[in-house]
């Protein structure tokens, strides 16, 4: 029987808004010049410490792509597959896409963006439609069978995500592959907190940039062992 494989779960590096402190959910925002080097130096460590990916699920936005590009050569190993999904996409932020957190914290109150922000089911305000950083008229999404959202609590996102894990990613772990699951803060969050039985309150679930968590034989949804590859000092 084979033992099943490894799974990492990569936050991609930091990108142009993490940097400004903007909330950027679906809006496709680069990587910062910091981003870039947490991404190659995450390669690095990956490949230093002999934990090795066979496969990758990244989501359609550049600063997950680019972060998984750069990690796969600083490990030597760009010739592995790639595959990407919407599903693995950040939360969407709805109204609060492409502002600072401090002006919506100010608008709306701490504890209020506290439960958009970290509660299962927090819903932050819908986008408008027609705004500068909706998703209702980009290509990458014309085949995607279902609305493009318009806001999503953490619950939403586990919701999309679930279907993709099922068939896609647990298939690979079940095959005895190292994965390596590049997405973003949210998405991972869910993902984790489901993973571990977090339940209702994901506060607790801190997800630094360019530092792989790594858990060790799943058997059905449940980790027998997780924690960082290497020190988090390397990244």
């Amino acid at each position: 029987m084979t033992e099943p494989g490894i799974l990492l779960l990569l936050r991609h590096g930091e990108s142009t808004w993490n940097a400004t402190d903007r909330f950027a959910g679906w809006v496709d925002v680069p990587l910062s010049a910091r981003g870039r080097i947490e991404a190659r130096r995450c390669g690095e460590l990956l490949r230093e410490t002999s934990v090795l990916p066979d496969v990758v699920h990244t989501s359609l936005l550049r600063r997950a792509i680019a972060t998984a590009d750069l990690a796969l050569d600083a490990a030597e190993r760009h010739w592995i597959p790639v595959q990407r999904s919407w599903r693995l996409n950040e939360r969407h932020y709805g109204a609060l896409q492409g502002r600072n957190r401090e002006q919506v914290r100010a608008e709306y109150g701490a504890d209020l963006l506290a439960r958009w922000r970290r509660s299962l089911h927090g819903t932050p305000p819908p986008i408008s439609p027609g705004s500068v950083y909706g998703q209702e008229n980009d290509a990458r999404y014309r085949e995607l069978g279902v609305p493009v959202p318009r806001a999503e609590s953490i619950a939403d996102v586990l919701d999309r995500l679930r279907p993709y894990w099922e068939s896609e990613i647990t298939t690979d772990l079940h095959a005895g592959r190292t994965v390596l699951v590049v997405a973003h803060g949210n998405v991972l969050r869910a993902l984790i907190g489901h993973l571990d039985g977090h339940g209702d309150d994901l506060s607790g679930v801190r997800l630094p940039t360019g530092i792989p968590m790594r858990y060790d034989r799943i058997a059905g949804l449940r980790p027998v062992r997780h924690g960082d590859v290497g020190p988090s000092a390397h990244i």
